[in-house]
């Protein structure tokens, strides 16, 4: 895997915030149970800070390298000529990632652009890191809600999707963008949605529409996010060529 000129932020980072707050606390009550000589409690603070504080480092390890590993081997199918679309691309991460790939072909974007789902989260950024990443000539970004795509049908070769789908409130929400991601792939054409909630939903969605060539796999413990607890599923999907 080349290395990376753009500047990618945190996944969901107040979730990180979150982890290393409770990994300090824990260590600073561990620290006060053994000044007072409370021996049983300050051993399972220190483990409780010990464990959260590994958590918040697979946190940073998926956010910063891991999933890159990850994306990196996914889009190794890519032949170069594609029309790939991105939901939910945020900075950029898996989006010009795809674009290096596609020396004949084209990657779009498509974001709300909400901090709180990365940090950093807005579209000048991710032209910032295009340009950095050199693709930016075959990059395109939109402004859009993934439940109601501004495309037409079968318009793309590809569409992927990183962590971004669960953001979207309500079963129903997602079950729209799942759909609408399905519409406009052409037939033959492929979705990759990594999502480290709701995939098993993701598949029933698609099953019930008639999609037959689906399946959904574990990324495996470089997209953890904290632990195997917040483990990624990669659900695979082909529109039928006729």
């Amino acid at each position: 895997m080349s290395k990376r000129h753009g500047s990618y932020g945190f996944d969901a980072p107040w979730a990180l915030v979150g982890l290393l707050f409770g990994a300090i606390v824990l260590g600073g009550l561990a620290a006060v149970s053994f000044a007072f000589d409370i021996l049983a409690a300050g051993i399972a603070f220190l483990a409780g800070g010990l464990y959260t504080l590994a958590s918040a480092v697979s946190y940073v390890y998926t956010t910063r390298r891991g999933k890159f590993a990850v994306w990196h081997e996914e889009l190794q199918r890519l032949r170069g000529d594609e029309r790939l679309l991105d939901l939910g691309c945020g900075r950029g991460a898996v989006l010009l990632m795809a674009a290096a790939r596609l020396d004949k072909g084209t990657a779009t974007g498509i974001d709300l652009w909400r901090v709180k789902d990365q940090s950093g989260n807005e579209e000048p950024v991710t032209r910032a890191n295009a340009e950095a990443e050199g693709v930016s000539e075959r990059v395109e970004l939109i402004t859009g809600d993934m439940r109601d795509l501004p495309f037409g049908e079968g318009s793309f070769d590809v569409v992927v999707s990183s962590q971004a789908i669960h953001n979207i409130p309500g079963e129903e929400g997602r079950a729209q963008a799942v759909r609408e991601a399905y519409r406009v792939v052409r037939p033959g054409g492929l979705m990759l949605i990594a999502d480290f909630q709701h995939t098993p939903a993701y598949e029933n969605t698609l099953r019930e529409i008639g999609v037959t060539d689906v399946r959904r796999r574990d990324a495996g413990w470089r997209f953890w996010y904290g632990g195997p607890w917040f483990a990624t599923g990669i659900l695979e999907a082909r529109k039928p060529a006729g």
